[in-house]
């Protein structure tokens, strides 16, 4: 097998036994990245000299007899939106040109304290705002299956990477969907977790509320093994939830027997394409083939979801964004004539019309006067979509869904229609609101060779349960083992 070709877990033991080196997987990769990335277009930097020294000391300790740890060796690509101390920070936007991160995030200190080499930082929709990773000031990401498709978004560059085989896993960050319907369009599993279980410390904020870090990678298992790592109480996170670490690799491997996956009407609706549908009724078929019951529930406030998310996340994303003004950090524009037009034209120029419309948009539902008739109340549609999926939890262990209406899209098709592009989330964005865990995993092909994607959500802290179920549909199928042409 190519060393390319290995998951995170066998790239891990295989170090370890001193069956490959850390060296050679990383300068794998690095030549991966080399030959495909000019075309993928997934990296905006590539820490080439750092990840062969630290593969070097990897492999040292090894050798001298240390104890692997977890990730001994194995390079981790993250999102242009995690710090990391002494490197640039950018959101993939202009405004944030030059920054360089004072300190690092939570989940890349327990990366590393577990051994992982970080190989680069990913492209990704700028400030985490789309779903196509066409926003980005960098450019574009291309689908590694399409490269006239994009890879969805906003973590496309994350899903892309590990897609075309450039890095074995990476982290991206979830605020409507943007792990969930990119690992779906590029043939990948990619996880959001429980809002708590995973800190945000480190991660720069677009909708406070929403916004969580998970992981990616070509396996279940690759999955479980990185959230065990990254997740747990971080004191430096406010948001994080206190709660006893979970061994979620031993909870892979057993019977789906007598678990209750739902399937909620509202998920079903027109305009999905024919070939999504089959995908996921053929999945659910193959669950109840080994044992799981399948049973229908209901979430009757979905139609009200992708306005309730963007008036919720566009008003958190205007205040989170109101600090990007020139004066302490990132880009600042030239020759201002006072204070206002340097906030101004910094502003203007640093941003760019995704960005840009979201602040107005949330700038206006917290206006005196609008703030009570948006705001206010789409936070109580939100409590409504929460007790949906708590009533529907009564009926069901997990929940089975599509996690996008459509295959991947060309570039280009929907950037124009703001309205088009959001409604690409309009299956992922419930679970954000209702901050309950999901994973979308590869389950089939379009008869035009794209990936299809099934989501599976779970309770309140239910990973568990959740990676189970994932893991027992992709050892019942070889989806997940599909590799893209580029």
């Amino acid at each position: 097998m190519d060393l390319i070709d290995l998951t995170v877990s066998e790239a891990a033991q295989l170090i370890r036994k001193r069956e490959t080196s850390s060296h050679d997987l990383v300068r794998a990769c690095l030549d991966r990245i080399r030959a495909v990335d000019a075309t993928v277009g997934a990296f905006v930097d590539v820490y080439e000299k750092d990840a062969l020294s630290e593969a070097h000391a990897a492999d040292n300790r090894i050798a001298e007899g240390g104890a692997a740890r977890a990730l001994e060796g194995v390079p981790v690509a993250v999102k242009d939106n995690l710090c990391v101390t002494g490197r640039p920070v950018t959101c993939s936007s202009k405004i944030l040109k030059g920054f360089i991160a004072p300190y690092t995030a939570t989940v890349i200190e327990r990366l590393r304290e577990a051994g992982a080499i970080l190989i680069g930082r990913t492209n990704m929709d700028e400030f985490a705002m789309g779903s196509s990773t066409e926003t980005s000031c960098y450019g574009l990401t291309r689908n590694p299956w399409d490269t006239g498709r994009v890879p969805g978004g906003s973590s496309g560059g994350s899903v892309a990477a590990v897609a075309a085989r450039e890095a074995p896993a990476s982290l991206g960050s979830d605020t409507g969907g943007s792990i969930r319907q990119p690992a779906a369009l590029c043939g990948v599993a990619g996880l959001k977790p429980t809002y708590g279980y995973v800190s945000r410390y480190g991660l720069v904020a677009f909708a406070s509320s929403l916004d969580q870090i998970g992981p990616i990678a070509r396996s279940v298992r690759d999955i479980a093994v990185l959230l065990e790592i990254i997740g747990g109480h971080d004191p430096r996170d406010s948001t994080s939830v206190k709660r006893p670490a979970e061994n979620l690799v031993s909870s892979l491997g057993g019977k789906i027997e007598n678990l209750r996956i739902g399937v909620p009407k509202e998920y079903f609706v027109e305009g999905m394409d024919p070939e999504v549908k089959e995908a996921i009724r053929a999945a659910l078929e193959k669950m109840q083939s080994a044992g799981a019951t399948i049973v229908d529930v209901s979430l009757p406030h979905t139609e009200y979801a992708v306005a309730t998310y963007y008036v919720i996340a566009t008003a958190e994303a205007s205040s989170n964004l109101a600090r990007y003004d020139g004066v302490q950090y990132g880009y600042r524009a030239p020759h201002p004539t006072d204070l206002l037009d340097m906030y101004q034209r910094t502003k203007s120029e640093g941003f760019g019309a995704e960005v840009k419309r979201r602040i107005m948009l949330g700038t206006y539902v917290l206006s005196s006067g609008y703030y009570d008739a948006y705001y206010l109340k789409a936070q109580k549609v939100r409590t409504l979509l929460k007790k949906d999926f708590e009533d529907a939890f009564k009926l069901c262990d997990v929940i089975a869904t599509p996690a996008s209406p459509t295959a991947a899209f060309k570039v280009g098709e929907k950037v124009a229609d703001p309205l088009q592009m959001y409604l690409s989330d309009i299956f992922t964005i419930s679970v954000n609101l209702a901050g309950v865990p999901a994973i979308s995993v590869p389950c089939g092909f379009t008869s035009n060779t794209l990936p299809i994607g099934l989501q599976l959500i779970g309770r309140h802290f239910g990973e568990g349960t959740l990676l189970k179920v994932a893991h027992a549909y992709e050892s019942m199928t070889d989806w997940h083992k599909k590799q893209p042409k580029v």
